[in-house]
């Protein structure tokens, strides 16, 4: 128990020391209009860095981290057929790939798979 207590304080030091000098030795010093102005290929911005992040790409980007996740917590179903009781089996994979699928229903119906307004 003593050992644990330990090393933990030990981690917790050593992870303290490194966040600190990590945020020490990354702060810019010197602000000045050149370096917090967008770079392009030495010539003057067109434009400003900042434009608007188009909303319907990154929720079609969430929805498709979603879906992934759970295909990939999907997959290790096939793994364990031979392991496992088959009704159990079955009725795990059903009610995984139902929810995947209501899901699925749910977004297309509120419009989030919608490329064209």
């Amino acid at each position: 128990m003593i050992v644990l207590l330990i090393s933990i304080t030990i981690t917790l030091i050593i992870s303290a020391v490194v966040m600190i000098l990590a945020s020490l030795l990354a702060k810019k010093t010197v602000m000045d209009r050149e370096k917090n102005s967008p770079f392009e290929c030495g010539f003057d911005p067109k434009g400003s860095a900042r434009l608007p992040f188009s909303l319907r790409f990154f929720l079609i980007a969430v929805i498709f981290l979603i879906f992934d996740v759970e295909i990939t917590l999907l997959l290790p179903l096939a793994m364990i057929i031979n392991f496992s009781n088959i009704s159990a089996w079955a009725f795990t994979g059903f009610v995984f790939i139902i929810i995947l699928l209501v899901g699925l229903y749910h977004e297309w119906n509120q419009g989030a798979l919608e490329w064209a307004y």
